[in-house]
C-alpha cells in the first residue's frame, strides 16, 4: 500500500494545454425506479486531453464506474436517461444510435473491466477474444488478427505471447488475466482508454508493473486515459490530473501535486488523511466517519455534509462547483477559508 510518504515523492508532471478528446459537460444519470426516477451522477465535469492521464478516484459507491460505463455506451437503453454532453472530438456520444456505438465502442474508446475473469469469456482462447475485436473493426484475414493479437500480448508483457494466445482465462494468473484485458483494450489502438480499477486484487508488485505498462502505453501511442480508481497512491504515480467524486458528483478537480499537496476539499482532504503513514508507527489511523448515501437518498444540500468536521449553516443548500484557482476547481463554499491537510500536514 502506498503512503503519504511515496506519494509525496513522485516526480513533477508536465501540465497538458492541448484541447481535450474527451469533454464530458454537466453529465447527469439516472435509472427507472419502482416509484420514481433515482439520479446516480449529476452534473459531472472534467475533460482529458489526448496524451494525458486522468485519475477519477473516490470511495465506492461514489459513481465512478457508472460514468465510464457511459463513456462506453454501456449501461441499459431502456430506463437510463442522460443530461448534459459527452464529446469525443466534438461528437456527442449521447446522440449516437447502437449501431453508431458499435462502431466506435472498442475502435476510438477502449475499457479494461474491474474483474478480468469475469469480463473475459470461458469457453473461448485468449487469441479468440482479442482476434474477434480486431475483425470487427478491421478488414483483416484471421492469420492477420492472430498476429495482431500476439503482438498485442506482447506490447502488454506477456511472457510466451503465442503460447497465451492459445490458452484459456482460467489457465492464466490474476495478473496474466489483466494484461490480457489490456491487450483486448488497446488492440485497436483506441484514442482513449478507460481504466476501471485496473489492479483490483492484484498484489502490490503486480499493481506496479500493470501501472507501468499502462503509462509506457500511453507515452508511446499518445493514448488519452481515464483511471479510475480508489487507490490514491495508484493514481498519484499516474495520472497528470485527479477528479475526485463524491456522491454523484465532482467535488474537486486540479493537477495531482497540487491536490496532493493542498486539497480544496475536505472530502478529497480526508481521503488523503486515510492514507497509512510510515512515520506514524502508533495511533489510531484517521477515518472519515459515515458512509456514501446511497442513490434515492442523496440530500438537496451539500451531499458531504453529514459526515465534514466543517460543515457550517452555509452548507444547508445545493453546493456548485467553483473555480478557486487558474486549474483547480472545488464543490464547496468554504474552499478559499478552510487550510485542509494534504500528504504532508
Amino acid at each position: 500500500m502506498t503512503s503519504p510518504e511515496q506519494i509525496s515523492a513522485a516526480p513533477a508532471r508536465p501540465r497538458t494545454d492541448a484541447a481535450p478528446l474527451l469533454d464530458v459537460r454537466g453529465l447527469g444519470i439516472s435509472f427507472a425506479g419502482p416509484d420514481k426516477r433515482i439520479s446516480v451522477v449529476r452534473d459531472v465535469t472534467f475533460s482529458v486531453a489526448p496524451g494525458e492521464c486522468v485519475g477519477l478516484v473516490g470511495e465506492s459507491g461514489c459513481g465512478k464506474t457508472v460514468t465510464g460505463l457511459a463513456l462506453m455506451g454501456l449501461l441499459p437503453v431502456h430506463g437510463s436517461r442522460f443530461e448534459g454532453q459527452l464529446l469525443l472530438d466534438g461528437e456527442d456520444l449521447l446522440t449516437l444510435s447502437e449501431a453508431q456505438w458499435r462502431k466506435r465502442r472498442g475502435r476510438r474508446l477502449g475499457m479494461i473491466f474491474q474483474e478480468p475473469m469475469s469480463a473475459l469469456d470461458p469457453v473461448f482462447t485468449i487469441g479468440e477474444q482479442i482476434g474477434e475485436t480486431l475483425r470487427t473493426h478491421f478488414r483483416i484475414s484471421r492469420r492477420e488478427a492472430r498476429d495482431r493479437a500476439i503482438e498485442a500480448l506482447e506490447a502488454v508483457g506477456i511472457s510466451e505471447p503465442v503460447r497465451r494466445h492459445d490458452a484459456y482465462p482460467h489457465e492464466l494468473s490474476g495478473g496474466m488475466r489483466q494484461r490480457a484485458m489490456i491487450a483486448m483494450a488497446i488492440s485497436c489502438e483506441p484514442a482513449l482508454l478507460i481504466a476501471d480499477e485496473p489492479t483490483t486484487a492484484l498484489d502490490v508488485t503486480v499493481q506496479a508493473q500493470i501501472t507501468d505498462v499502462l503509462g509506457e502505453l500511453s507515452a508511446r501511442s499518445g493514448m488519452a486515459m481515464l483511471f479510475i480508481s480508489h487507490d490514491l497512491g495508484l493514481v498519484s504515480q499516474t495520472c497528470s490530473r485527479i477528479v475526485t467524486m463524491y456522491a454523484g458528483e465532482v467535488v474537486e478537480m486540479g493537477e495531482t501535486d497540487d491536490v496532493l499537496l493542498k486539497p480544496r476539499h475536505p472530502y478529497t482532504s480526508g481521503l488523503l488523511r486515510s492514507l497509512p503513514s510510515f512515520t506514524q508507527r502508533k495511533g489510531r489511523l484517521p477515518s472519515i466517519p459515515g458512509r456514501v448515501p446511497r442513490p434515492g437518498d442523496f440530500p438537496e444540500t451539500c451531499r458531504f455534509q453529514d459526515r465534514c468536521a466543517h460543515s457550517r449553516e452555509g452548507c444547508l443548500t445545493r453546493q456548485h462547483l467553483l473555480r478557486v484557482g487558474e486549474q483547480r476547481f472545488s464543490r464547496c463554499h468554504r474552499s478559499e477559508d478552510l487550510d485542509l491537510p494534504g500528504v504532508l500536514s
